[in-house]
Parts: structure tokens; C-alpha cells; sequence
């Protein structure tokens, strides 16, 4: 930060104390409980920031906090400053409400309906009252005051609105006028900084011919903010704009997939339209973002305290002004791993660099804002339908196991297709059709998996007992070998900077277990292992026969059988085990059977956070028990191996 926040600083929604995280579009600041519903709602809602451990450029966090100071907070909550709002017992969240339904509900209130903010009369034609709106924020950004033109963007005042008598753009006056602030404002509700005037010029030619050499650096940082942030997560350096350099493009050659799929894959990608090309980049700009939220995020928790459903952000939330399939392609991308999204990634900006240099994109002599435009705010975006890219089938970074050919050909299908919002064509359904196939391909195989598990159970449950009888003494203290014993691949896949996984502390398994070498902490028997990995086992049969007859309303239960055999199962380990594997796949077993359960919970009737299809739920289902029976099997084999040392 540019300064040590002040001790009088609040939380903007529960006034709680010393704020730690930012909301960039409502210029407030935000507690731990406040922002992990903020995280939920998804960025098209709120862009959170953590104030120290998130870089920020200057002039960006200064923009926020000139917000906040300024009471931007009063533009969302308008009318419970009415004193009637207390007399009808309207009133805002406090510190002491518990985070769900309470806060949760007047943040959604707040953000989300935009319940309390102030509305204007009603007029016949909104269009107009829009333009009006449009054409107020094109004067008042020449001055600085911010929380005017904010609240003239919450009214739904367009940042890239052009004036016909003018000849151009908020974001030209802004800069005209050297108001840094006011463009930051701007670009974060999507201003685009290579918009042409009427005469050609761009808002960086006018900050330039201004003298604000300062705002004009600034604004280049903006236009290539999103291949600027995808080549940062990379390599974790970005580009020297003042010397000419637009792109960095990371030499990753052991991240890279150089398999005939990708190859396809990259093929298909170069082929997009500028339209469909900027859409993708844009779903794994977000990806990026959560990713990393994700990770300040469980640096900066207390890891003691239970961590819940309730703060887990699997994937990117449904925005409702996309289309299900986009929605559906955007939450998919949660499910690649460093190595696939690395390689994703590295595609994009290769062929950013490619549509901007070569002849493939039309019109002015520098086009990149076409596909670069700032994304810190995507409400000015008109989304289309579009069918999602072979990426989207990647299942996630331990899927290997499930492959098929029909989830193969399921990755290959889609990057042809630009889909509207017309009728339903005889290749939309036959798309939908075959995405049902390959799900239930899917829960086939997974079932095998199952099947195959128990019966690896049995076999070392044999082992174990003869084992058992040949060795009469204690076992000794074992060895953490873990790059030795690593399981399927787990070293390899986890290396590179990927979202950590979410999982609820050392706190949650009990210290029940008895070590059978005190005080050292050791492992429980392998026969208690494979005794509750069974129970596991049947419970997961039990939920993939629902979702094969479409029981849904079965998941629950299930769900709620898994958790409880997954638990006593943790509560068999030691509370902090030697091994980094056991502590590893711990972490797999008991967040995965979180993340089930609030899975499941999507498809009670009227659940607000219920994406519209079915399907992505029993997918997303399908998922979490396949990692909880990794994570069973990954135990039970290291428990094995551990006791016959």
C-alpha cells in the first residue's frame, strides 16, 4: 500500500475493524467474513484486492481510497441512511451477525439487487435516461470528483460512451484533462484506452500532448493489462512499455503439453474470431484472478479456525449475462492443472502477440485494444453464446486416471462453434447430447474406479493381516520419503504456481488417534485404514448410482454419508503428521468431501447460488468423489507401506 491504513478505517458492509481486503468497483474496503461472500458473488460483482498482500499500481489503490474517504459506501447504501429504513427494520449488517444467512444476505442485497441504491424517476424510454446519465459522467469527469461519477456509474452511466456532439470518450476528457484518478475509475467499469475520437486520437495521445506523461504510462498498462497479468502469474514479471516491449512470452518448455490434443487444440485457438479469441482470454484472465485471490487468501487466514464451504471458491461463479455454455466452459478451467493451464495460458498470449503484429485483425494500424481491453470490470461487455474451447474438458491435475475416448473427443469438439441466442440448432443439440454421453462415460469409468478400489482394499487387507501376525513388535518411526512414494504423479502435478487447495486446518482432524510410539506422531493400522476407506467406498457407489439414475435429489444424503466416513477416517491420523503425502492427502480427502457437500446443496429447489444446469452440478459431483477415493487410496497405500517398514 502507499500508506498505513488508519486505525478509524471499517468494514463498508459490517463495520467491523481494520479492513484487510478492497472491493476496486465500490471503492470500499472489506473484512476476512465481509469479502468471502464478495468472492462468492464473482467479479462481474465485486473485484476484491487484498490491501497488503496483493501488488497494487499506486494510482489505482489511490483511487480506491480516495473512494472510500470520500463515503462512496453511502452511493450503495443510499436508503438505509433514510432514518424510515430503521423504523421498518431495514438495517445493515454488523459485526457480530454470523457470515451466512446474515451478512451474506445484505451483501447480496447490496451488490448484487442493488437494493438500496438510489434510484431515479421512471421514465418511458430508459435508453434515454441512460445516454443522460452517459453524457453527465462525460462532463464531471474533468474534475475530481470521483464519487460523483460513481455514482452516476451505479445509475448505469456507460464508461465507453461516445458523444455524437462531442466525438468522443469519458476516458478522452479524463485525459485531456490529466484526471488520473478519473481514468482509473473508468478503465475499472471498462473504459477502453484505444478508443479513437472522432478525429483519430486516442486517450494516451491526449495525456501525452497534455504532459501527463505519467497518466499516459498508465493508460499503456491498461490496454495490455491482460496479457500483462497472464505473462505475471507465469513468470512473475511483465513488460517494459516504455521501451517498446508489449509482450512477454514465458520460455516454459517443461510446462508446455506438446501432445497431438493440444497441438489440435492451439490449431483451433488461432482460428477464433477476434470476438471469440477476446471472450476466452478474457474467462482465463478471471481464472488467473481467482487463482491467485485464492492463494492470498489462505495465507492470510487463520488456519486453526474451521475453514468451511461457506469461503470456498472452487471456480469462477455464474454471471448471469453469459451464456450456460460459457458459464459452464468458464468453471471448467478450475479443473486444469499447472501444467495445462500453463500451457493454455502461454497459447493465449502467443497468439495476442500474433493478431497484433500480423494481418489477422482488421481496421486501425494498432488493434491489440480489440482483443486486450481492460477486463477489471466486465459490465459494459455484450456477451454471445459460444461454445467452449477443447480446454474445457481437461477434468484436473489428478485425472489421469479417467481418460477416455469418449472425454477425449468431448475435449476436441468446440472451439468452432460461435453459438446465439436463436433457436436451437440440430449442432447445438447434438453438442448437448454428446456432453450428456460423455458424463455418463464418465460416472461409468469412475464407477469401475470404485469398483477396482475395493478390490485393491481386500488384497492389501489380506496383506495387512498376514503382515500383522508375522510382526509381533511395535512398528518404528518411519521415513518421509515422499518424492519416493508419491502416488500417481502427485509431485509432479502440484509443481508450478497453481490455485492451492482449499481445506479445512489441521484444526479439523481430532487428536484421537493413539501413537503407537510415544511421543512421535505415527500412523493408525492399515486394517483401520481399509476398514473406513470401505465405508467410504460404499457411500460413493451409493451417490454415482443416484447421479447415474438421476436421483438428485439423493445427493445430499449421500453427500452428507461421505462426510461423516471421511471424518472418522481423518480422525484416525495424528494431528500433524510427519509426512508431507499423509498431510497432503488429508487436505484432498476432507476439502474434497466439503466441496461435494456444497455441490449437492445446488440442487435443493430455489438455492440461490444454483447454476441453471443440472449437469455441471453432477460433473462438478462426479469430481469431488473421485478425488475423495484418490485421496482414500493415496492414504491407504502410504499407510501400507509406512507400517510394513
Amino acid at each position: 500500500m502507499s500508506k498505513r491504513l488508519r486505525s478509524s478505517e471499517v468494514c463498508a458492509d459490517c463495520s467491523g475493524p481494520d479492513p484487510s481486503w478492497a472491493s476496486v468497483n465500490r471503492g470500499t474496503f472489506l473484512c476476512d467474513e465481509c469479502c468471502s461472500v464478495h468472492r462468492s458473488l464473482g467479479r462481474h460483482i465485486s473485484q476484491v484486492r487484498h490491501l497488503k498482500h496483493t501488488p497494487w499500481p499506486p494510482t489505482l489503490l489511490q483511487m480506491v481510497e480516495t473512494l472510500y474517504n470520500n463515503g462512496a459506501n453511502s452511493i450503495w447504501e443510499h436508503s438505509l441512511l433514510d432514518p424510515a429504513s430503521i423504523m421498518s427494520g431495514r438495517r445493515k449488517a454488523n459485526p457480530q451477525d454470523k457470515v451466512h444467512p446474515n451478512k451474506a444476505e445484505f451483501i447480496r442485497a447490496k451488490y448484487q439487487m442493488l437494493a438500496f441504491v438510489h434510484r431515479l424517476p421512471c421514465r418511458d424510454d430508459d435508453s434515454v435516461t441512460a445516454k443522460d446519465l452517459s453524457k453527465q459522467l462525460h462532463s464531471s469527469v474533468r474534475t475530481g470528483n470521483l464519487e460523483t461519477c460513481l455514482r452516476l456509474l451505479s445509475l448505469g452511466a456507460q464508461a465507453n460512451f461516445f458523444h455524437p456532439e462531442k466525438g468522443n470518450t469519458p476516458l478522452h476528457v479524463a485525459s485531456k484533462a490529466g484526471q488520473i484518478l478519473q481514468a482509473e475509475l473508468l478503465a475499472v467499469y471498462g473504459a477502453d484506452p484505444g478508443t479513437q475520437d472522432s478525429s483519430g486520437k486516442t486517450p494516451v495521445d491526449y495525456a501525452r500532448q497534455g504532459g501527463h506523461h505519467e497518466l499516459a504510462e498508465r493508460l499503456v498498462e491498461i490496454q495490455y493489462e491482460l496479457t500483462d497479468r497472464l505473462a505475471f502469474y507465469l513468470c512473475g514479471r511483465k513488460p517494459d512499455h516504455k521501451n517498446g516491449q508489449h509482450f512477454i512470452i514465458p520460455q516454459m518448455a517443461d510446462s508446455l503439453d506438446l501432445s497431438e490434443l493440444a497441438k489440435a487444440a492451439k490449431k483451433k485457438l488461432q482460428s477464433l474470431s477476434n470476438h471469440l479469441f477476446e471472450e476466452l482470454a478474457m474467462d482465463v484472465y478471471d481464472e488467473v484472478d481467482r487463482r491467485e485471490t485464492d492463494a492470498v487468501w489462505l495465507a492470510t487466514q487463520n488456519h486453526s479456525a474451521l475453514v468451511t464451504e461457506t469461503t470456498v471458491v472452487p471456480f469462477l461463479p455464474v454471471n448471469p449475462e453469459y451464456s450456460s455454455t460459457r458459464n459452464q466452459g468458464r468453471q471448467k478451467l478450475a479443473r486444469f492443472n499447472a501444467h495445462e493451464f500453463a500451457t493454455l495460458v502461454i497459447d493465449i498470449l502467443s497468439d495476442a502477440k500474433r493478431r497484433q503484429q500480423g494481418s489477422s485483425l482488421s481496421g486501425s494500424k494498432d488493434n491489440v485494444e480489440l482483443i486486450l481491453k481492460t477486463i477489471n470490470n466486465q459490465h459494459s461487455v455484450e456477451s454471445q453464446d459460444n461454445d467452449q474451447p477443447d480446454y474445457d474438458s481437461v477434468a484436473s491435475d489428478e485425472d489421469t486416471d479417467l481418460e477416455t475416448t469418449a472425454s477425449k473427443t468431448n475435449r476436441q469438439k468446440s472451439l468452432d462453434s460461435d453459438l446465439s441466442d436463436g433457436p436451437v440448432t440440430v449442432q447445438e443439440f447434438m453438442e448437448v447430447k454428446n456432453a450428456l454421453v460423455a458424463s455418463e462415460a464418465k460416472i461409468q469409468q469412475l464407477m469401475k474406479v470404485n469398483n477396482n478400489l475395493s478390490d485393491e482394499l481386500r488384497i492389501m487387507q489380506k496383506k495387512a493381516s498376514r503382515l500383522e501376525k508375522q510382526n509381533s513388535t511395535p512398528e518404528s518411526d518411519y521415513d518421509n520419503t515422499p518424492n519416493d512414494m508419491e502416488p500417481d504423479g502427485m509431485g509432479s502435478s502440484r509443481k508450478g504456481r497453481q490455485r492451492s487447495m482449499v481445506w479445512p486446518g489441521d484444526g479439523l482432524v481430532p487428536d484421537t488417534a493413539e501413537p503407537h510410539v510415544a511421543p512421535s506422531p505415527t500412523l493408525p493400522s492399515t486394517e483401520d485404514v481399509i476398514r473406513k476407506t470401505e465405508q467410504i467406498t460404499k457411500n460413493i457407489q451409493e451417490l454415482l448410482r443416484a447421479a447415474q439414475e438421476n436421483k438428485h435429489d439423493s445427493y445430499i444424503p449421500c453427500s452428507e454419508r461421505i462426510h461423516v466416513a471421511v471424518t472418522e477416517m481423518a480422525a484416525l491420523f495424528p494431528k500433524k503428521p510427519k509426512s508431507d503425502m499423509v498431510r497432503t492427502s488429508l487436505r484432498l480427502l476432507t476439502s474434497s468431501a466439503y466441496r461435494l457437500q456444497s455441490e449437492c446443496k445446488k440442487t435443493l429447489p430455489g438455492d440461490p447460488g444454483s447454476p441453471t444446469d443440472v449437469q455441471l452440478v453432477t460433473q462438478q459431483v462426479i469430481q469431488c468423489a473421485y478425488d475423495i477415493a484418490k485421496a482414500a487410496k493415496q492414504l491407504v497405500t502410504i499407510t501400507t507401506k509406512e507400517n510394513n517398514n
